[in-house]
């Protein structure tokens, strides 16, 4: 079976972001709406979704070889129907769950996406701060089942699109809740600033790229409270606005921190593969850690969302 390319969705929507940036940006700083913008922030950001767009123009045709390469192996081929584009949309976001929970555990990819979690202001500029690595750090190799399953590398890249589309929305303070029912099952603002959030509690939460179910499933679901409001951007805080800095200032991390190690390729291996804040000596600075410590000054919130009992 042919496939011929399908659009680019997030290229086709570049307007509507633009747009949506400037009607946030002028209606919080007039204060109708609630939020946050920065000058020299927003416009690092919107500098990262640039670099962002140029990287994946020049890598496209790459990403596109290596998924392509399971094709010849799949041992079904879907039809080109509205249904399986639904079927795998919905394939698609739960693999997206564990492609961005493995962002989060392990440093190698935490490199690549730290840089999204990297501003301290939430508005819809954040989500257009992307990194530059393309598929390079082999995340993208997570889709390979869908491939296998006989979604063909071109339906898994629109959908991924959408799914991308999907998540602009939701980088805004300025939603406070949807209705309980839209709450229950699809990801939300609310939902969104929660896994942006540094706070002990919201560490490592709420991974769900459109359906807020696969958190609830999987037990990483944590709700914003009223009384632990979000503290945005990453547990080492950048305090740049440069572009290639916030790009690849957590990879420098990575090869410095090898670099110590002297000639100990285990140790490297080791440092990528666990999660950030892993040391080889023991010292761990860990979301889990930082959650341990936490609760060791407020012990009467054991137990409490986002904390163990």
């Amino acid at each position: 079976m042919e496939f011929m390319p399908l659009p680019e969705v997030t290229t086709l929507a570049a307007p509507v972001f633009v747009f949506s940036v400037i009607l946030e940006w002028w209606a919080v700083k007039t204060g109708k709406w609630h939020g946050s913008y920065e000058t020299k922030d927003a416009i690092a950001s919107l500098a990262m979704g640039a670099g962002n767009v140029v990287v994946n123009t020049l890598t496209g045709a790459a990403a596109l070889w290596m998924m392509s390469l399971a094709w010849p192996y799949r041992v079904l081929t879907q039809p080109v129907t509205w249904w399986s584009f639904a079927i795998a949309f919905v394939l698609y976001d739960f693999i997206y769950y564990w492609k961005h929970r493995f962002a989060h555990r392990a440093r190698w990819w935490w490199m690549e996406h730290s840089t999204h979690h990297s501003s301290r202001h939430y508005n819809l500029t954040t989500a257009l701060r992307q990194p530059w690595f393309g598929p390079f750090t082999g995340l993208i190799f997570l889709g390979v089942p869908l491939v296998l399953v006989g979604y063909h590398p071109y339906v898994i890249f629109f959908v991924a699109g959408l799914n991308l589309l999907y998540q602009f929305w939701i980088h805004t303070e300025a939603i406070d809740k949807m209705p309980r029912w839209f709450e229950a099952v699809f990801n939300t603002p609310s939902h969104h600033r929660v896994h942006h959030a540094i706070n002990p509690r919201y560490l490592d939460t709420n991974y769900a790229g459109v359906f807020i179910i696969w958190d609830k499933m999987f037990g990483t679901y944590v709700p914003e409270l009223e009384d632990d409001k979000p503290i945005y951007g990453i547990v080492k805080q950048l305090r740049t606005y440069n572009p290639f800095l916030i790009a690849f200032l957590e990879l420098y991390g990575l090869i410095r921190d090898c670099a110590s190690d002297g000639f100990r390729p285990d140790r490297w291996l080791r440092r990528c593969a666990n999660a950030p804040g892993w040391s080889p000596d023991g010292q761990h600075n860990r979301s889990i850690e930082l959650k341990q410590a936490y609760i060791k000054e407020h012990p009467e919130q054991a137990g409490q969302p986002g904390f163990p009992k």
